[in-house]
């Protein structure tokens, strides 16, 4: 059994941060302990951080690999491997794909790309040539006419790990101020009388699908261990609304307000990961790192940019310290998803690691590993 020692790093084990060794065995962790080891072959780590293996519950990366410009549709498997491949020199072991489930709006090319994508996985995890391990993560559009005949056909798939239940209604939520909402449309080039027709007609189908949608969707994953989020949280209603539902998880509440009324029924919260990079939303909504600083987020998500995990817990751990702020991106997003084989550093868990060198400030990503082989 192949055996790697890897000496003078930084253990950021999930309670603290420790200058250590770690021992992978096989496929797992065997040994962690403080302190530098002797041992012949030993690889020196040169005092970097060691982490777990990064877990991402939400990342619409691929999306940007199937349409890396507006008229320009990449062709779905080498959108793919792209994807993977941006994943695991991220750090991130573990990928759940957030697949838009039901369309409405301008962006009717999302249902192909999850039609494709749910192929492209089930094909390319089976021939084992994706570097890091990918689930599912159904974004269902609850106002969406199609999402019923999309969702049901997948809602048993093996790789599903969670659902969220969206609405991006001009009005509600990431998108309730509309004068906002009309510049971003005016912006991508589409004519005011447009804009103002499909407004009016999204308004209005929201009011006869979302109610019926919801009750599917919730009956659908009833019981089946899968995990269930609501989506852009604005108001104390909205979430107590969810609660009462049974929902546990609140993903990118957009105001303080929403993420602690969050904590108070019990929820967890999933913050984006962007956000806290660049310092803020980039659509006028709370700002994470304020979040963090009020004890409202459990996880952090790569949303759009995978790189972005890594650089957000660094950020991060300034004020909250090394392991909680990594446990962010780890062992909480790994609970989230039911996957209780990864996201510590603790042995008889598998080898997932990623190696973080600091530099003048900003996390380098040298080397990742994905249960005891290396992948970056």
């Amino acid at each position: 059994m192949t055996e790697t020692i890897l000496t003078n790093a930084i253990i950021v084990a999930p309670e603290e941060a420790f200058p250590g060794t770690l021992v992978l065995r096989g496929g797992s962790i065997a040994e962690v302990a403080r302190g530098r080891s002797a041992a012949p072959g030993a690889i020196d780590l040169e005092g970097d951080l060691l982490i777990p293996g990064v877990v991402d519950v939400h990342t619409d990366n691929l999306e940007r690999q199937v349409q890396p410009r507006e008229q320009a549709r990449w062709p779905s498997r080498s959108a793919m491997l792209a994807h993977d491949a941006q994943c695991a020199v991220a750090g991130v072991t573990t990928v759940l794909d957030a697949l838009c489930v039901g369309i409405v709006g301008f962006e009717q090319e999302r249902t192909q790309t999850f039609r494709e994508a749910v192929v492209d996985l089930d094909a390319l995890a089976a021939a084992g040539v994706l570097k890091s391990e990918h689930f599912l993560h159904l974004r269902c559009e609850l106002p969406a006419s199609d999402m019923r005949d999309l969702f049901e056909p997948v809602c048993r798939h093996p790789a599903l790990r969670m659902v969220s239940l969206m609405d991006h209604t001009p009005g509600t939520g990431q998108y309730a101020d509309l004068d906002h909402y009309r510049a971003m449309r005016r912006k991508e080039g589409f004519a005011a009388e447009e804009v103002e027709r499909s407004l009016a007609g999204r308004i209005e189908q929201r009011a006869r699908m979302r109610g019926p949608n919801r009750d599917f969707v919730l009956a659908a994953v009833a019981a089946t261990g899968i995990a269930l989020a609501s989506h852009d949280d604005r108001t104390e209603a909205e979430v107590a609304e969810h609660a009462a539902l049974g929902i546990r998880i609140s993903e990118f509440p957009v105001t303080l307000a929403a993420a602690s009324a969050a904590r108070a029924h019990g929820m967890q919260v999933i913050a984006g990961a962007p956000n806290v990079v660049r310092g803020g939303s980039h659509s006028g909504n709370v700002a994470v790192a304020d979040l963090i600083a009020a004890a409202t987020v459990d996880a952090l998500a790569s949303d759009y940019v995978p790189a972005s995990l890594v650089e957000a817990a660094f950020i991060a751990a300034a004020s909250i310290g090394l392991a909680r702020a990594f446990a962010m991106i780890t062992a909480a997003p790994a609970a989230m998803a039911g996957l209780d084989d990864r996201g510590a550093l603790r042995p008889g868990l598998r080898g997932d690691l990623a190696r973080i060198h600091q530099h003048r400030g900003l996390a380098v990503l040298r080397e990742t590993w994905r249960a005891g082989r290396r992948i970056a």
